[in-house]
């Protein structure tokens, strides 16, 4: 009778998921994180490039965004990350019936957010086919909420999946610590957009 291999070893206990860098999902949200990070810069590059290329910024007769609406959607968003450092760390404990409930709001809250964005795209005072100015503006406001509306719809799947059989599975809480992660690129990545968008032309 044969003897196994002393390396051989049965893999059957051990866990089929696992928080953080040892979570293949962990390591593809952080490279979309860096790919979208790019991104940004390089439209924050864009935006500066054309600024060296005015006169005056926003050009004549233009004038800034109006700052109620941006300013509405930046406080909410910059509140939102209290229910979610809430969210990912019952996530992470794999406590259900709290999870439940703080995506629940979580998703809730995107409402809004996408509300106050409408009305942002009204508030920059230009359209973005009237020049380079408007066009750059329209181009980060569209940006930063393409990545505010396919997180959202993400959070509402998880949503739905969390209030299923399937919320029980150690994976999904995986999939929801690491979406409250991304939440939080969305939100960091805001501010410097609102500031070149809504403070800088009133500084310049």
């Amino acid at each position: 009778m044969s003897v196994p291999p002393a390396f051989e070893r049965d893999l059957a206990e051990l866990p089929t998921s696992a928080f953080g860098a040892r979570s293949l999902t962990w390591w593809g949200v952080v490279g979309y994180m860096v790919i979208e990070g790019v991104a940004f810069a390089m439209a924050i590059a864009a935006y500066f490039f054309l600024m060296a290329h005015e006169q005056s910024w926003p050009p004549e007769p233009w004038l800034p965004p109006n700052l109620l609406a941006g300013t509405l959607f930046t406080l909410l968003i910059l509140v939102s990350e209290i229910p979610n450092s809430m969210l990912k760390r019952a996530a992470e404990k794999q406590d259900l019936a709290r999870v439940r409930k703080l995506i629940l709001l979580l998703s809730a809250i995107g409402i809004p957010l996408l509300i106050l964005r409408a009305f942002e795209f009204d508030s920059l005072n230009i359209r973005w086919t009237d020049n380079a100015y408007g066009s750059v503006l329209w181009m980060l406001l569209f940006l930063h909420s393409l990545h505010i509306g396919t997180d959202w719809v993400d959070t509402l799947v998880l949503t739905a999946l969390m209030h299923t059989e399937a919320g029980k599975e150690p994976r999904r809480f995986v999939d929801t610590s690491e979406n409250s992660l991304y939440w939080r690129f969305v939100w960091l990545s805001w501010l410097p957009i609102y500031f070149l968008i809504y403070l800088l032309p009133r500084l310049a």
